[in-house]
């Protein structure tokens, strides 16, 4: 992680839209189980391309999905006036899609999501009622199943410009056989899916490690700045632009 934070100041992230990466701000939203720190080196990267950065930390494990929800809006606070942008991992993608059909920015920018389980996860079905998984997940944790009655599946499709990464890499052999079809460990690709996105975008990553990945933080830069991914994109020519950024810095 320390490296890919140290090449993460590198990247390249040559604006597209006048006074983009000026006055646009990014909130940080990690995942279940995690904190700020695993956003850390995204949120570098993007300080380095010019945005103002919230990188939020909440207590996923330790509160109800409605106390984490509220959590949103404190962070946005932190950044307005002025428009504002969102990147999320895994769980905070749920914790925003719920608090975007209550409020919105004032200025609301566009939204990049890696690995959200947006139908939930098949692991949650399985694995619920387990007292370790339970007390590891919190209350918060166990609402993300697949059912219709789900968390993430209680909420309206997207209305704002949205694009997702997919991870198709498992660390964990046993989990990944409970997941049908190509998964990143903990979410299949199809639920990472949703209806209104713009781009969806899969790339061979791992959910636990995605974040910090220098093509994914790389795509996230060109989402929030043109609303596309960028194809181009490929591990060797960005690993090439870093190092020359490098030698000529």
């Amino acid at each position: 992680m320390w490296l890919t934070g140290r090449l993460a100041r590198f990247l390249p992230a040559p604006a597209t839209e006048e006074g983009a990466g000026v006055t646009d701000a990014v909130v940080l939203l990690h995942g279940l189980a995690r904190t700020d720190a695993s956003l850390a080196p995204m949120a570098m990267a993007l300080k380095a391309a010019g945005f103002r950065v919230v990188n939020w930390s909440y207590p996923s494990t330790k509160a109800t999905p409605e106390e984490l929800v509220e959590e949103v809006g404190q962070a946005v606070a932190k950044v307005e006036p002025g428009r504002v942008h969102f990147v999320t991992h895994s769980m905070g993608g749920i914790l925003l899609r719920d608090w975007l059909t209550r409020q919105r920015p004032a200025q609301m920018g566009r939204v990049v999501m890696l690995a959200p389980p947006n139908h939930g996860s098949e692991l949650v079905d399985k694995m619920g009622d387990n007292p370790v998984f339970s007390m590891m997940n919190g209350k918060a944790g166990l609402t993300l199943g697949t059912g219709p009655d789900s968390w993430p599946n209680r909420l309206p499709p997207a209305d704002y410009p949205l694009g997702i990464i997919a991870g198709t890499r498992s660390l964990n052999p046993v989990w990944n056989t409970m997941l049908p079809g190509p998964n990143d460990g903990k979410v299949t690709v199809e639920s990472t899916k949703l209806d209104g996105m713009a781009e969806h975008l899969v790339l061979p990553v791992t959910h636990t490690f995605m974040m910090v990945n220098p093509v994914v933080i790389r795509q996230v830069i060109s989402f929030l700045r043109e609303g596309k991914f960028d194809p181009s994109v490929t591990l060797t020519s960005v690993v090439k632009e870093t190092f020359q950024a490098v030698q000529s810095g």
